[in-house]
């Protein structure tokens, strides 16, 4: 659920929107917010760590593309010498 409140949270960086989530729920735990404070804090912890997972999914789609090519560069070679 995007609001206008998170709609900044797309153009984080991974590391960015690791260490803001960080703090979100250092806030939350620490049970010092109003419940609607802690409402937004925990909005904002969700779009968060929705584009952590957002970035991880990348990485990993980029290093299963890497392996697959890498194995297909070295499969003709091995058919080469065959």
């Amino acid at each position: 659920m995007s609001t206008p409140e998170n709609s900044d949270v797309a153009a984080l960086s991974y590391e960015a929107a690791r260490d803001e989530l960080v703090r979100v729920v250092t806030a939350l735990e620490s049970g010092g917010a109003t419940l609607e404070e802690s409402l937004a804090l925990w909005e904002r912890g969700n779009a968060l760590a929705d584009r952590c997972e957002q970035w991880l999914q990348g990485a990993k789609q980029r290093l299963d593309a890497a392996r697959s090519s890498a194995a297909a560069g070295s499969a003709p070679a091995e058919a080469d010498e065959a």
